[in-house]
């Protein structure tokens, strides 16, 4: 096998244009996890979905990312990472049209989790092949902070996209839009983003692949289905003993392979594992806020879906002003006060809401959202950039896969935690119960902010930063391989 060295002719622009590509694939998939949690009460109203049923719609998609994120990664890493990125897309698109016709609350979940698997081999692969596009650390770092803001504001933008597409032409167009973008970024894949593997091509790990999907599948469906069935239960309580000895098996498993799905190793170093805690952490506030309030605003303040995507444009706008000033801000001083300030405001935009009512002023549900948008946008950027800095190059696919798992487990894990809640509490969010069933997560949330600020200290202070060197230096340096790119391009312009 060969090893290839981009040209210098052309990189800049090259690289410019493989980074619109990969940010494309974000796009969709960051605007399609926020913008259906706006859809709930209309797929509720059409296909006669309980509360459980909202949350499976939601968790279908995510549970499918998480599990199958890290073999998206490390399979890309051996095959080529073009390859399994257009697949990916491919899937997406196929799914998120399949969505768009699902007759039944069955289908739809069936067909969320296609989009789910389609997205698993988008964003770690992504990532990837940035980082091996920007071989300079310093336009690596200023393409990463690029990535991390359009992450938040693609996030941002779902619900209001969500609910102009809901009240425009009902909550199946909420996949159309994915179609047109999906097919372009393939095809601008195929001309422009070079295929990439590691030298060193890694086996494949069933029994740790298992063992991840056992772990959040019997988790998930334990947590959501719980509420409904008694977590008492005997099949409740069987699905929380097969994830904790799931859970308790990985590590000792991986350990002994040579090349493992997980590697534990990783966990060794405490920037990585303090990233790894953020991820889960933000997005589970994240994905547990959308969840809560799109119910608050819709069941309980009687608003279209329209109204209430507008009404969180403040949180929109924090994300998008916070995003790139998160970025400049680690590169200045690291990721300390980004991460700190961040859960401080976290924190105190969910204890704003632990009193919510049915009648609650505006300008106090308005600031809320306002805070948690600008801790929100603080948060992605140090996220990625701790998690990547200090591992080797060869190990990105399957590093950034680890980390993205763990934003998407946040996701799952905020939906079936919180919705659960209030499932257990209310049998009808429409009723003016909902507001005091929702107290308690909202004092989660607020909890979780506190844990984003811790986290934020003990993972960057110069003790924390020696571990991350010490793990570096257990792996070996592994050239990147480069294959042909495709025929289409200039010569020239080939990496």
């Amino acid at each position: 096998m060969t090893t290839h060295t981009p040209p210098a002719d052309g990189g800049p622009q090259r690289g410019g244009l493989v980074l619109a590509v990969c940010c494309l694939s974000l796009l969709i998939t960051a605007l399609d996890t926020t913008a259906v949690n706006v859809a709930l009460p209309a797929v509720g109203r059409d296909l006669q979905a309980s509360v459980s049923g909202l949350q499976w719609t939601v968790d279908g998609y995510t549970l499918a990312v998480a599990a199958f994120m890290m073999l998206a990664g490390s399979t890309a890493d051996r095959i080529g990472r073009r390859r399994v990125f257009q697949a990916g897309l491919a899937l997406f698109t196929a799914g998120s049209l399949a969505c768009s016709l699902a007759p039944t609350l069955g289908w739809l979940i069936v067909f969320r989790v296609v989009q789910g698997l389609g997205a698993s081999m988008l964003n770690p692969v992504a990532l990837s092949i940035i980082t091996h596009a920007f071989p300079d650390p310093r336009e690596r770092a200023r393409a990463i902070g690029l990535w991390g803001t359009t992450v938040g504001l693609s996030l941002a933008a779902g619900p209001v996209v969500g609910g102009l597409l809901v009240a425009s032409a009902g909550w199946r167009s909420i996949f159309w839009i994915n179609i047109p973008i999906g097919v372009a970024a393939l095809v601008l894949a195929a001309v422009f983003v070079p295929d990439s593997r590691a030298a060193a091509a890694r086996r494949p790990d069933p029994v740790g692949q298992v063992l991840v999907v056992t772990i959040l599948t019997s988790l998930i469906f334990a947590i959501i289905e719980g509420s409904r069935r008694g977590y008492g239960s005997a099949p409740i309580i069987a699905l929380f003993v097969v994830s904790a000895i799931a859970v308790a098996a990985l590590p000792g498993y991986e350990r002994r392979r040579e090349q493992p799905l997980v590697d534990p190793a990783f966990f060794r170093s405490v920037p990585f594992t303090g990233a790894f805690v953020v991820a889960v952490t933000a997005f589970f506030v994240l994905s547990g806020f959308l969840f809560l309030n799109t119910l608050y605003l819709q069941e309980v303040r009687g608003y279209s879906a329209l109204h209430a995507g507008l009404l969180t444009v403040p949180m929109a706008a924090g994300i998008a002003l916070a995003s790139p000033l998160s970025g400049r801000l680690t590169a200045a001083r690291g990721p300390r006060p980004p991460l700190v300030a961040a859960g401080l405001l976290i924190a105190a935009a969910a204890l704003t809401l632990t009193t919510l009512t049915a009648t609650t002023p505006w300008a106090v549900l308005l600031a809320a959202y306002l805070l948690l948008g600008i801790g929100f946008g603080l948060v992605n950027t140090p996220i990625t950039s701790t998690a990547v800095a200090g591992m080797p190059r060869a190990q990105a696919g399957v590093s950034a896969a680890i980390t993205t798992t763990g934003r998407q487990v946040g996701n799952n894990l905020g939906v079936a935690v919180l919705g659960s809640i209030v499932t257990a509490r209310t049998r009808a969010p429409g009723h003016a119960g909902f507001t005091a069933a929702s107290h308690p997560g909202w004092w989660i949330l607020a909890a979780s902010g506190l844990v984003i600020a811790a986290m934020g200290l003990a993972a960057t202070t110069r003790r924390a930063t020696a571990t991350a060197t010490r793990v570096a230096a257990r792996f070996p340096t592994d050239p990147v391989t480069t294959v042909s790119s495709t025929p289409t391009m200039p010569r020239g312009a080939q990496a």
